[in-house]
């Protein structure tokens, strides 16, 4: 079986949710994971930290390096980056999962949040990919995966929340152009969504949504591996949904992803 035994990651917001579920799934193969995220201190709405997390990749089977980094700062990125690769000799995959969500109209979105927005979700991606392209052009089998939805123009995701919209396809649209810029240099760039929402601590967040009318972050992971243990030369530019990776990579049961499988499943946002 593909493996990412001895590759080092990158992962932003590592800390709990998806972000620590893909650290975890690269952990059991013997990889390398930076956890960086904000997190350093617990949090009684959203369990989990830097070290935690970095305890649970070492009990899972991985090495990892807990880096307290706001993406938002460039100085702490570059300080994290430059951590990573004194610790492990290089980076071979980074994961932009770190996102700000604020599901509001223009009236009821202040500035700060849509700048939070704008800064962690687009600007953060293009930050930790301009940090840590140096490391991953000299890497055997580079990735960059994006937790990002297919670009879209539909005005039907755009007029609710405008502002995260905007902050979401900012991902989107970075991809495209990491893609086109450093494909061609044997970089796969991609991007990777869910078909339904996911189950994860940050979703009691969101008012009116619930965990069980999702899947485990674990589908998200299984997928996100299924992508980096491909060679990189030539698989770039993709959109890809985590049902049709894995569908790909032959598994096709996916009940066992439901958080509640009592409860029916809702689609994740852009998404026909």
């Amino acid at each position: 079986m593909p493996s990412l035994a001895g590759k080092t990651l990158f992962i932003t917001g590592a800390s709990r949710g998806i972000g620590l579920a893909i650290a975890l799934r690269a952990a059991r193969d013997g990889a390398n994971v930076a956890i960086a995220a904000k997190s350093d201190v617990p949090n009684p709405k959203l369990p989990g930290t830097i070290h935690s997390a970095a305890r649970a990749v070492t009990e899972a089977g991985g090495q990892a390096l807990a880096l307290k980094c706001d993406i938002r700062e460039e100085d702490q990125v570059r300080a994290a980056v430059a951590a990573t690769v004194d610790a492990f000799g290089g980076i071979d995959i980074l994961v932009n999962n770190a996102s700000a969500i604020w599901l509001r109209g223009v009236l009821e979105t202040p500035m700060k949040r849509f700048d939070l927005m704008q800064q962690v979700n687009a600007r953060g991606s293009f930050l930790c990919a301009q940090a840590c392209l140096p490391h991953l052009l000299e890497a055997p089998s580079p990735h960059i995966l994006t937790l990002a939805p297919p670009p879209s123009l539909d005005p039907k995701w755009w007029g609710p929340h405008t502002g995260y919209t905007l902050a979401k396809m900012g991902m989107s649209f970075v991809t495209l152009g990491l893609a086109a810029e450093f494909g061609p240099r044997g970089v796969a760039v991609n991007a990777l969504w869910p078909r339904t929402i996911i189950g994860t601590d940050a979703l009691n967040m969101i008012p009116g949504v619930e965990p069980g009318n999702g899947r485990s972050p674990e589908i998200v992971a299984d997928a996100a591996h299924a992508v980096l243990v491909r060679p990189a030369s030539g698989f770039t530019g993709n959109f890809l949904i985590d049902d049709e990776v894995l569908a790909e990579a032959g598994v096709t049961d996916l009940s066992g992803y439901a958080v509640d499988p009592s409860k029916p499943l809702f689609p994740d946002l852009f998404l026909d």
